[in-house]
C-alpha cells in the first residue's frame, strides 16, 4: 500500500537521523548538477540566436531545466529506493514537477500574449496555485479537499454537476485552448518566415493555421469536459441563423478578407488611396485593413469595403508614381529660363527619380499668367508627397527671387470712359 503524504512527512524527518538521508541529497545534488549541464547544452546548441529561430522554441530551456531534473530523479530513485528509503525524493519529485507545470504555464502564455499588467497578475496566480496544491499534497489535506469538492454539487436532470467537475472542465478547457494557442503562434511564425512563398499566402497560411487549431482544440477540450460533440450540430444551426440575420456583415468581411489575400490584390506595405484616405497598408488581418496615413494616424477599414468600392492601389504593379506640382509665371518673365529653374529644383531631390526624368510643361495661357506644370516620378510614395512637393517649391521660389522671374497674383485694371459726361463727377 503507497504511503500517503503525510507519511512521507514523518519518514522524511526520521530519515534525518540516518545515513539515508546523505545518499538522498548526494543524489539529488548529481541530478540537478547534470540536469543543469543538460540545459545549457541544449541552450546553446539548439536554442540560441540562430536555433531558437530554427525550432520555433527560443527560451524553452526555462522549461527544460525542471524537467530534465524531474527525470533524472525518478530515475535515481527507483534506483537508490532498492538500497536505502528515498522519502526525501518522494517529496523532491512533486516539488520539481510543480516547478516544471509554472515554467511550462508562464512560458505558453508570453508566447501567445503580449506582455501587460494581466499577464503579470496571471503568472503570479498560477504560481501560487501550483504552490498551494503542492503544500496541500504534501500535508494530505488535498484529497479530502477534492472529495469535499466533487460532493458540492446540483443535479441538472440525470446529470450530477458538481464544484469539482466544473473546476476541471474549466482547466482542461484553459489547458487545451492555450496549448492551440501556443502551437497556433509557433506555426504562425514559421509560416511568416517562409521567404520562398508569397507573402499573402503566407497571411493566409498562418489565419488558417490558427483557426484550424483552436477548432481542435475545442473539439478536444469539450469531452474532457463532459460535453457531447454533437450538441456542435445544433449550434450550428443557430450560428447559421445568427450569420442570416445579424452577423451578416462579419461574415461578410471575412469572406471579403480572405478573398483579397488569395486574390493577393492588396499586399503590406502597399500604398492605396480608399474612401478618400491614403496612407500604407501597415496591417491585413481577415476582418479589416489598417491603413497608416503620413500624418501618424491610423483607419481601420473593413475588408467588405475593399471589395465592394473603388481602391487606388499606387503599388500594385509599379511603385513608380507621377506627382504634378502646378507654377505660375507671369507674362513678362523668362519663360525658358523658369523652366529650366523648376526641372532643377526637381533633380536636386534625392527622392526625384532620374528616370523617367523631371518634366516641365506649358499648360496653358491663364488670365493673370502663364500656367506650367513640374512632373517627377518618386518610388517611395509611402514617404507621402506633400513634404517634397514643399521643398521643391520653396527650392523654386529662391531661384524665381534670383532670377527675377515674377509669380502673378490676380489683378484688375478698371476703366472708366467718358468720366465727364458721368453723374456726379467732379474733376
Amino acid at each position: 500500500m503507497p504511503d500517503t503524504p503525510r507519511n512521507l512527512l514523518i519518514e522524511f524527518l526520521s530519515d534525518l537521523e540516518q545515513t539515508a538521508i546523505l545518499w538522498q541529497l548526494a543524489l539529488l545534488a548529481v541530478c540537478m548538477a547534470v540536469a543543469w549541464g543538460m540545459n545549457g547544452l541544449l541552450k546553446r546548441r539548439y536554442l540560441g540566436p540562430e536555433g531558437a529561430s530554427r525550432v520555433g522554441l527560443g527560451g524553452v530551456h526555462r522549461v527544460a531545466l525542471p524537467l530534465f531534473a524531474l527525470l533524472l530523479v525518478l530515475l535515481g530513485r527507483s534506483l537508490l529506493r532498492n538500497w536505502h528509503s528515498v522519502n526525501l525524493l518522494n517529496i523532491v519529485v512533486p516539488l520539481l514537477f510543480a516547478w516544471m507545470l509554472i515554467s511550462l504555464v508562464v512560458y505558453a502564455l508570453r508566447q501567445v500574449f503580449s506582455p501587460s499588467s494581466w499577464l503579470h497578475g496571471s503568472e503570479r496566480f498560477i504560481a501560487m496555485a501550483v504552490w498551494a496544491g503542492f503544500a496541500l499534497h504534501l500535508t494530505g489535506l488535498l484529497p479530502e479537499i477534492l472529495e469535499a469538492m466533487d460532493h458540492l454539487g446540483f443535479r441538472v436532470g440525470k446529470q450530477q454537476i458538481s464544484l469539482l467537475m466544473i473546476l476541471s472542465g474549466v482547466f482542461s478547457i484553459l489547458v487545451t485552448m492555450l496549448g492551440a494557442m501556443w502551437l497556433g503562434r509557433v506555426l504562425e511564425s514559421k509560416i511568416m518566415s517562409a521567404a520562398n512563398l508569397e507573402l499573402n499566402l503566407r497571411v493566409v497560411l498562418s489565419k488558417l493555421t490558427r483557426a484550424v487549431l483552436v477548432v481542435l482544440g475545442i473539439l478536444v477540450a469539450l469531452p474532457l469536459v463532459g460535453i457531447d460533440i454533437t450538441v456542435l450540430s445544433v449550434f450550428g444551426g443557430a450560428l447559421g441563423v445568427g450569420i442570416g440575420f445579424g452577423l451578416q456583415k462579419i461574415a461578410s468581411n471575412y469572406v471579403s478578407g480572405f478573398i483579397i489575400l488569395l486574390d493577393r490584390s492588396i499586399h503590406p506595405g502597399d500604398v492605396l488611396t480608399v474612401d478618400g484616405r491614403f496612407g500604407k497598408v501597415s496591417q491585413l488581418t481577415a476582418r479589416y485593413l489598417v491603413l497608416q496615413s503620413t500624418d501618424g494616424t491610423e483607419s481601420i477599414i473593413p475588408n467588405e469595403t475593399l471589395v465592394s468600392s473603388t481602391v487606388v492601389n499606387h503599388t500594385y504593379t509599379n511603385r513608380q508614381i507621377r506627382i504634378g506640382i502646378p507654377v505660375q509665371v507671369s507674362y513678362q518673365s523668362d519663360l525658358q529660363r523658369a523652366m529650366e529653374i523648376m526641372k532643377q529644383a526637381a533633380s536636386n531631390q534625392p527622392r526625384v527619380l532620374a528616370d523617367p526624368e523631371a518634366k516641365v510643361y506649358l499648360k496653358s495661357f491663364g488670365d493673370n499668367g502663364i500656367d506650367l506644370e513640374l512632373g517627377i516620378w518618386i518610388n517611395d510614395p509611402e514617404q507621402g508627397q506633400l513634404n517634397l512637393c514643399s521643398d521643391i517649391n520653396m527650392e523654386i521660389w529662391r531661384k524665381f527671387q534670383e532670377a527675377n522671374i515674377e509669380i502673378p497674383y490676380p489683378q484688375r485694371d478698371i476703366r472708366i470712359i467718358n468720366a465727364q459726361q458721368a453723374p456726379g463727377f467732379s474733376p
